[in-house]
């Protein structure tokens, strides 16, 4: 009958405590609905950011083989279509679109044997950094919303923390009893709301750190890629 009445303490305990904080005041649970959304958000993000990654570095290996495979941009342009997930498709697309537009508004046409040939070399390395920033700026979307969940979560459920104890030492000063049953309330809020803030917290600053570490990456990828693209302007159509 002992073993029964420890084994059943510590479950009836946790739920006590449950019970205790949803009969607490608003604050207190207006917190923890903010931050339970913060966390739900971040996971969210996190899944879809990796699989958003994921996807983007399997097209990426996929348009290199074809990019390095092809002797001509137009062969290239004509296959990129189904890798757009790849961020060497965007930054591609914008040196090819620069290349075509100097070449149509040349208004020449390259005799037998000779070949296209461009006006500017700066211009088409100024659009492939052009769409560097952009195709960074679209993989890092959402990551922001994970520092932010690190940096204020804590802060967040600090505050619930801290309107917890002042309920606990108003429930003391009212009643004039420090027994567990007048502080369990404020306890509770505290306690509870200190877990959600580190719950949302740690997670999303892992995730933060893991994606920004990805970006570095991605970002030493396409900067390779675009200075690759220049040599073969320069080497094609100069």
């Amino acid at each position: 009958m002992n073993q029964i009445l420890v084994a059943v303490t510590p479950a009836a305990g946790r739920l006590d405590l449950l019970e205790t904080f949803l009969s607490s005041g608003p604050m207190a649970k207006i917190v923890l609905a903010i931050l339970t959304l913060m966390s739900l958000a971040s996971w969210a993000i996190i899944l879809n950011k990796y699989l958003h990654f994921r996807k983007a570095d399997a097209q990426s290996r996929g348009f290199l083989r074809t990019f390095h495979r092809s002797n001509k941009f137009s062969e290239v342009h004509s296959s990129s279509e189904r890798l757009s997930a790849s961020p060497l498709v965007g930054i591609f697309q914008a040196g090819y679109a620069e290349i075509d537009t100097q070449i149509k508004s040349s208004g020449e046409r390259p005799r037998e044997g000779s070949r296209y040939l461009i006006q500017s070399v700066v211009a088409v390395e100024r659009s492939l950094r052009r769409a560097v920033n952009v195709e960074l700026a679209s993989l890092s979307r959402g990551t922001q919303f994970l520092a932010t969940t690190a940096a204020a979560a804590p802060f967040i459920g600090l505050f619930g923390t801290v309107w917890g104890i002042m309920i606990a030492f108003g429930d003391i000063g009212a009643t004039g009893s420090t027994s567990i049953v007048t502080v369990a309330p404020g306890i509770a809020e505290a306690l509870i709301n200190t877990a959600a803030g580190l719950g949302a917290a740690i997670p999303a600053l892992i995730g933060y750190n893991y994606f920004a570490q990805r970006l570095r990456g991605c970002k030493a990828q396409m900067e390779d890629f675009g200075l690759e693209f220049i040599n073969l302007a320069e080497r094609n159509f100069t």
